[in-house]
């Protein structure tokens, strides 16, 4: 029987149940700044003058190739024979006038010069930056926080009453 008396009620209350809301302002109790540290660099450039090692050649590169490619002609006529005295003519050329260049641009005489040199560095320096406000107020026992770009006086709060 006792079943039967709280289907119709629990029926009741959920068709003429609902809900309604409504805005409120609260009075902000306190707005406390939030800063951040940035660290900021600023370039600057330091110049000096410095003596720096510098190759001078003491032969001079085709001279070099040219004895090279006569020596190895001589060398490669020598150890061929027949029709291969002639490849072994040119071969010899070949290979003698690309050494006599190498040799040539490893054979230097180093000499200083002054040039400037330049480097970046960097000044740094930190700065306290504010980032926000965060504004507390009090509605009804409840901590109400909000934060803004501003200190606030009032913060609008949305209350909901249900039955």
């Amino acid at each position: 029987m006792k079943k039967i008396l709280f289907l119709p009620i629990l029926a009741a209350v959920s068709l003429f149940g609902g809900s309604f809301s409504w805005h409120e302002s609260v009075k902000v109790v306190r707005s406390k700044p939030i800063y951040r540290t940035v660290t900021i660099r600023t370039p600057y450039q330091v110049c000096w003058w410095r003596n720096v090692p510098v190759c001078r050649e003491n032969l001079n590169t085709p001279a070099a190739a040219l004895i090279g490619s006569a020596a190895g002609g001589v060398l490669g006529h020598q150890i061929g024979k027949g029709h291969g005295k002639e490849a072994a003519t040119i071969g010899g050329a070949v290979v003698g006038a690309l050494v006599g260049a190498n040799l040539a641009e490893q054979n230097c005489r180093v000499v200083y010069r002054r040039r400037r040199v330049c480097e970046t560095r960097y000044k740094t320096h930190t700065e306290r930056r504010l980032l926000r406000y965060k504004n507390i107020a009090w509605y009804r026992g409840h901590r109400i926080v909000k934060f803004s770009q501003r200190p606030l006086h009032w913060i609008d709060v949305k209350v909901r009453a249900e039955y």
